[in-house]
C-alpha cells in the first residue's frame, strides 16, 4: 500500500514494512516498564510504524529523524500533527543531548546500512537513552543478543551488554517489505542495565574487546600479543568469545594495572 507513495532508495537502505501487525508489535514492545520522557523514532519512511506511535502518546514527546526529504514531504502531508516534531537530518549527526534533557526511548526499522552506526550511537548515550526497540538484519539482531560461548558472539555483543540488557523478540520474514530484502530481519530490544560506569577505562576496554575478536580463533595468549606481553592474565588459554563483558573489564584492569 505504501509502494506507490514513496520510492525506496537503496543508497539509504530503505525496505518500507508493509505489515500493520508486525508495526504494531514493534511499537508495542515499547510497553515495557521502562520510563523515558520522549520517544524518537528512526527513520520512519511513510510511517507504518508513526501511526502506532502518534496514537500512543502525546505528541509533543515524540519525534522523527528521517533524512530522506521524500519520506519528509510525505511525513508532513499525512501527519501535520508532527509538522514541527521531524527533524530533517542525519541521525548519525545529532546531538541528542542537545536535543534531549530527559530519557528517550529510540525506536525504528533502522537501515541495513547503518544499523550497527546507529547502535554505537546509542552507546554513546547510553545515559539519556533507558530503551531501544529496533529492526535489524536478522544476523546483526542474533549477534547483538548472542552468549558468550555463541559462534555469533562479537564485538557488538560485548560493548552493548556491557550496558543493556538485550532481548531478541521475533523474526520477520522479507515478504512483508516493499522491496522485499535479501534476508531475514530481527527485532530486539534493548534495556539499560544497573552497570553506571566500567570499573577499568573504558577506551582501553574498547580496544581490549576489539583486538580480541579480530583474531577470535586464536587464544587471548596470542591475541593480545599486540597489547600485551604479560604472561599471568587471566583467560589467556580462552578464546575470546568465551568472555562476558565482566569478564573483558576485569582482563582490562590486569592488562593495564600498573606492574
Amino acid at each position: 500500500m505504501y509502494s506507490n507513495q514513496v520510492r525506496a532508495k537503496k543508497n539509504l537502505g530503505q525496505h518500507f514494512l508493509n505489515d500493520e501487525n508486525i508495526a504494531q508489535q514493534i511499537v508495542e514492545s515499547l510497553d515495557c516498564g521502562i520510563s523515558h520522557n520522549y520517544t524518537l523514532e528512526i527513520g520512519p519512511g511513510m510511517g507504518v510504524l508513526t501511526k502506532y506511535l502518534v496514537n500512543n502518546m502525546e505528541t509533543e514527546k515524540f519525534y522523527v529523524v528521517e533524512i530522506d526529504r521524500e519520506s519528509v514531504a510525505y511525513l508532513e502531508k499525512n501527519f501535520p500533527q508532527l509538522k514541527k516534531k521531524i527533524i530533517s537530518k542525519d541521525f548519525l549527526q545529532l546531538h541528542l543531548d542537545e536535543l534531549f534533557s530527559e530519557p528517550v526511548a529510540v525506536i525504528g526499522n533502522f537501515p541495513y546500512n547503518i544499523s550497527t552506526q546507529i547502535l554505537f550511537k546509542v552507546l554513546d548515550y547510553r545515559d539519556l537513552v533507558p530503551l531501544v526497540v529496533g529492526m535489524f538484519q536478522k544476523e546483526v539482531a542474533v549477534r547483538i543478543a548472542a552468549n558468550p560461548g555463541n559462534k555469533d558472539y562479537g564485538i557488538i555483543s560485548v560493548l552493548l551488554q556491557a550496558f543493556y540488557d538485550i532481548e531478541y523478540l521475533f523474526t520477520v520474514e522479507p515478504h512483508v517489505f516493499i522491496p522485499p530484502p535479501k534476508v531475514k530481519s530481527g527485532v530486539v530490544r534493548l534495556i539499560r542495565n544497573q552497570n553506571q560506569k566500567l570499573k577499568c577505562d573504558e577506551s582501553a576496554f574498547f580496544k581490549v574487546v576489539k583486538t580480541a575478536f579480530n583474531q577470535r580463533r586464536k587464544t587471548l595468549r596470542n591475541a593480545l600479543k599486540s597489547i600485551t606481553q604479560k604472561a599471568d592474565l587471566p583467560f589467556l588459554d580462552l578464546r575470546a568469545e568465551r568472555l562476558s563483558w565482566q569478564d573483558f573489564e576485569l582482563l582490562t584492569l590486569k592488562i593495564y594495572e600498573s606492574e
